[in-house]
Protein backbone atom coordinates (compact mmCIF):
# COMPACT_ATOMS: atom_id res chain seq x y z
CA UNK A 1 0.00 0.00 0.00
CA UNK A 2 2.77 2.68 0.98
CA UNK A 3 4.76 1.64 -2.10
CA UNK A 4 1.90 2.90 -4.30
CA UNK A 5 2.13 6.60 -2.41
CA UNK A 6 5.76 6.81 -2.47
CA UNK A 7 6.23 6.10 -5.96
CA UNK A 8 3.30 8.51 -6.88
CA UNK A 9 5.79 11.18 -4.88
CA UNK A 10 8.81 10.17 -7.47
CA UNK A 11 6.23 10.14 -10.22
CA UNK A 12 4.51 13.99 -10.01
CA UNK A 13 7.35 15.45 -8.90
CA UNK A 14 10.38 16.29 -11.61
CA UNK A 15 13.76 15.70 -10.33
CA UNK A 16 12.87 13.33 -7.75
CA UNK A 17 14.46 9.65 -7.92
CA UNK A 18 13.65 7.91 -4.76
CA UNK A 19 11.30 8.28 -1.45
CA UNK A 20 10.99 6.77 1.61
CA UNK A 21 8.29 5.77 4.66
CA UNK A 22 10.51 5.16 7.82
CA UNK A 23 10.40 5.30 11.69
CA UNK A 24 12.53 7.57 13.63
CA UNK A 25 14.23 4.41 14.85
CA UNK A 26 15.75 4.14 11.42
CA UNK A 27 13.51 1.03 10.57
CA UNK A 28 12.39 0.89 6.58
CA UNK A 29 8.52 0.82 6.35
CA UNK A 30 8.90 0.96 2.68
CA UNK A 31 10.33 2.53 -0.58
CA UNK A 32 10.44 3.69 -4.00
CA UNK A 33 13.22 4.36 -6.90
CA UNK A 34 14.10 4.75 -10.24
CA UNK A 35 17.22 2.99 -11.12
CA UNK A 36 20.37 2.90 -9.00
CA UNK A 37 20.00 5.70 -6.75
CA UNK A 38 23.17 6.83 -4.86
CA UNK A 39 23.46 6.89 -2.19
CA UNK A 40 21.05 4.44 -1.24
CA UNK A 41 17.90 5.98 0.13
CA UNK A 42 17.40 3.41 3.08
CA UNK A 43 20.88 4.31 4.09
CA UNK A 44 20.24 8.16 3.32
CA UNK A 45 16.86 7.76 5.81
CA UNK A 46 18.64 5.95 8.49
CA UNK A 47 21.33 8.71 9.38
CA UNK A 48 18.71 11.42 8.50
CA UNK A 49 16.64 9.45 11.22
CA UNK A 50 19.09 10.55 13.94
CA UNK A 51 19.51 14.14 13.17
CA UNK A 52 15.46 14.15 12.79
CA UNK A 53 15.40 13.03 16.57
CA UNK A 54 17.73 15.93 17.91
CA UNK A 55 15.44 18.23 15.67
CA UNK A 56 12.74 17.13 17.23
CA UNK A 57 14.00 17.12 20.81
CA UNK A 58 15.53 20.76 20.12
CA UNK A 59 11.78 22.37 19.10
CA UNK A 60 10.45 20.51 21.94
CA UNK A 61 13.57 21.89 24.85
CA UNK A 62 12.66 25.06 22.92
CA UNK A 63 9.21 25.56 23.35
CA UNK A 64 8.57 25.97 19.84
CA UNK A 65 5.95 23.34 18.58
CA UNK A 66 6.63 20.17 17.07
CA UNK A 67 8.63 19.94 14.21
CA UNK A 68 6.99 19.45 10.58
CA UNK A 69 9.68 19.21 8.15
CA UNK A 70 13.46 19.29 7.53
CA UNK A 71 15.07 19.48 4.04
CA UNK A 72 19.28 18.72 3.17
CA UNK A 73 20.53 20.39 0.20
CA UNK A 74 23.81 18.66 -0.97
CA UNK A 75 26.06 19.05 -4.27
CA UNK A 76 24.41 16.22 -5.70
CA UNK A 77 20.92 15.91 -3.85
CA UNK A 78 18.26 17.47 -1.99
CA UNK A 79 16.38 15.44 1.07
CA UNK A 80 13.12 16.75 2.08
CA UNK A 81 11.72 15.11 5.06
CA UNK A 82 8.60 15.15 6.42
CA UNK A 83 7.40 14.06 9.41
CA UNK A 84 4.11 12.36 10.18
CA UNK A 85 3.69 11.87 14.02
CA UNK A 86 5.89 10.89 16.47
CA UNK A 87 7.02 7.69 15.34
CA UNK A 88 7.20 7.80 11.32
CA UNK A 89 8.59 9.88 8.36
CA UNK A 90 8.30 10.16 4.71
CA UNK A 91 11.13 11.45 2.50
CA UNK A 92 12.04 12.17 -1.09
CA UNK A 93 14.83 12.84 -2.36
CA UNK A 94 15.63 15.20 -5.67
CA UNK A 95 18.79 15.34 -7.99
CA UNK A 96 19.90 18.83 -8.46
CA UNK A 97 17.41 21.45 -9.95
CA UNK A 98 14.30 19.06 -9.18
CA UNK A 99 10.97 20.71 -8.04
CA UNK A 100 11.40 21.39 -4.64
CA UNK A 101 8.04 23.20 -4.14
CA UNK A 102 6.46 20.18 -5.85
CA UNK A 103 8.16 18.19 -3.74
CA UNK A 104 7.19 19.83 -0.63
CA UNK A 105 3.98 19.41 -1.50
CA UNK A 106 3.61 15.98 -2.61
CA UNK A 107 4.78 15.07 0.93
CA UNK A 108 2.55 17.29 2.72
CA UNK A 109 -0.21 15.68 0.68
CA UNK A 110 0.84 12.26 0.51
CA UNK A 111 1.71 12.10 4.77
CA UNK A 112 -2.18 12.18 5.02
CA UNK A 113 -2.93 8.89 3.49
CA UNK A 114 0.18 7.48 4.99
CA UNK A 115 -1.06 8.24 9.03
CA UNK A 116 -4.29 6.79 7.81
CA UNK A 117 -2.33 3.51 6.29
CA UNK A 118 -0.56 3.74 10.10
CA UNK A 119 -3.47 3.76 11.87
Amino acid sequence: MFKNVLREVVDNTEGAVASLLMGLDGITVDTYHLGNVSPNIETVGMEYSAVLNQIRDAARMLDIGHAREVAVQTETMTTIIRLINDEYFIAVALRPGGNFGKARFQLRMKSKAILEGLS
